[in-house]
């Protein structure tokens, strides 16, 4: 019986070897990018360039704003659900003036979508889970 849990043990290992060797685990959160930080400085090449080819949702927020800190966790997560369906950018208001002003952004949080380098969608304010699920899928 010992031998048999051995074997049992030795077989999962290869196995793992194998899986890892002919990259057959690509799901891992590890395999594609999912947040980024931007600013005015990078907004251009993380989020409309990358955005032609992932879509990418753009949290805009600020350290002192409460709705933010509820909403921030929320996005996180889902978009380690959706395994790659977005990149998370997350920029702080209080440092990208000039893609404040270009979006007329007026209120955080606020949440743009961006696909094939154009603006999708978005919403601003803490929405619940369910209701961000339901957002993204019907744009995604």
């Amino acid at each position: 019986m010992i031998r048999d849990r051995e074997e049992e043990r030795l077989m999962k290992e290869k196995i793992e070897k194998m899986k890892k060797r002919f990259s057959l685990e690509k799901n891992s959160s590890e395999d594609y990018e999912v947040e980024i930080e931007v600013d005015d400085d990078n907004f251009q090449e993380n989020v409309i360039e990358k955005s032609k080819k992932v879509p990418v949702l753009v949290d805009f927020y600020a350290d002192w704003c409460t709705p933010c800190k509820i909403l921030s966790p929320i996005l996180e997560k889902i978009v380690k659900e959706y395994k790659g369906k977005f990149i998370l950018a997350k920029a702080n208001v209080d440092k990208v003036q000039i893609i404040v002003n270009e979006f007329g952004i007026m209120s955080v949080p606020t949440v743009m979508l961006f696909k094939n380098g154009e603006l999708v969608d978005y919403f601003v304010g803490a929405l619940p889970e369910p209701k961000i699920k339901e957002w993204l899928d019907r744009r995604l």
